[in-house]
């Protein structure tokens, strides 16, 4: 939805500087041009097609737009509310079975310096 906006307003923009250079270029006359005269008939010729340009990209992106409206329509499922079910243990290992976690000493620890242990 974002590129609606700007690209409807560019199209806009090129449409009214469109206008304006053709008026203002029709109301000049031939003796106050000395130099220029092509530049000014260039500007108005690619804010003309600079027109059509826009206008295409508006288009491809309202298209775009919509081809993800009805894609989210069609495709849409709402997520079940139940509690998905854990994963499955390993098999054929009962729960009883399990170690005991690493580096738990229950031993109290004598005084003095005691080096790690190596694993």
């Amino acid at each position: 939805l974002m590129p609606l906006p700007p690209t409807g307003l560019w199209t806009f923009l090129w449409f009214i500087g469109f206008c304006f250079l053709t008026n203002q270029w029709s109301w000049t006359r031939a003796e106050d041009v000395y130099i220029g005269a092509d530049s000014a008939r260039a500007a108005i010729t690619f804010s003309f097609f600079s027109i059509f340009s826009w206008a295409l990209l508006l288009t491809f992106a309202y298209k775009r737009y919509k081809m993800g409206v009805e894609d989210f329509a069609q495709s849409y499922a709402d997520p079940s509310p139940g509690v998905p079910t854990p994963y499955s243990s390993y098999p054929n290992i009962s729960h009883e079975s399990y170690q005991q976690p690493p580096f738990t000493h229950t031993a109290e620890a004598p005084e003095g310096y005691q080096p790690p242990p190596v694993y």
